[in-house]
């Protein structure tokens, strides 16, 4: 009889979804926020897209570059304990071997089953090492380029983010105007934004969108008072 394939679908872009959520989030506040700020002061749209664009160029490139920390700070973490584990395998193999007892231990092996496993790794520093890594400091391997996609990532998501809040101001000349229009749109966007995150995810996609909305909205009314009450 014939059988239909088991084809198992798993959420596998974590790290670049969050990127995303970083630096879209950020941008559809942050700019927000200093252009709302802006607009009780000044009645010409001329200085809130200015200093709207200088604050997104600005975050940015400062979010990029966290983002890039981040990553290279994981990279460097990861490096500096595999060259550890790498050591005590070596050093302290005694006390490894029971460290990987202890892990199957934790699934139910006895301990006939166990020491084969244990032996096999010994004859294999690689996979030994590797296996640590894993499943006693719960790390997995960084990408290469990892650092790199990262910080693009969020500074493109930064810039996406903060131009639509900012887009009315851009399109209308009067700041009050603006700012009714780009409370609207910042409102839609976060909306929509917390929807495909939510579908992107496998999370329920309505619920991501209110929440994303709830949460983005909170955060660009705190931050418009502060800018309002600073300008």
């Amino acid at each position: 009889m014939p059988t239909t394939p088991h084809i198992e679908q798993h959420f596998t872009a974590g790290d670049t979804v969050r990127d995303i959520v970083i630096g879209m989030s950020d941008g559809l506040t942050v700019p927000f926020a200093l252009a709302a700020g802006l607009s009780g002061a000044v009645a010409s749209t001329n200085i809130v897209v200015t200093a709207g664009l200088a604050e997104i160029a600005a975050g940015s490139i400062a979010m990029g570059l966290g983002g890039y920390l981040a990553a290279r700070s994981d990279a460097d973490h990861y490096a500096a304990e595999r060259k550890r584990e790498e050591r005590e395998i070596v050093e302290k193999t005694t006390a490894e071997r029971e460290e990987v007892a202890s892990v199957f231990r934790g699934y139910g092996l006895g301990e006939a089953e166990i020491t084969p496993i244990v032996d096999a790794l010994q004859h294999r520093p690689k996979d030994w090492v590797d296996f640590m890594m894993r499943f006693e400091l719960g790390l997995e391997e960084p990408e290469p380029k990892r650092a790199l996609t990262s910080a693009l990532t969020i500074a493109l998501s930064y810039i996406a983010g903060g131009l639509i809040p900012l887009s009315p101001y851009i399109l209308l000349g009067n700041a009050q105007t603006a700012l009714v229009v780009s409370v609207a749109v910042t409102l839609i966007a976060l909306v929509i934004f917390g929807y495909l995150k939510g579908k992107a995810t496998g999370a329920h996609a309505l619920r991501s969108a209110l929440t994303t909305a709830l949460v983005g909205g909170l955060a660009a009314a705190a931050a418009f008072m502060i800018a309002r009450a600073i300008a």
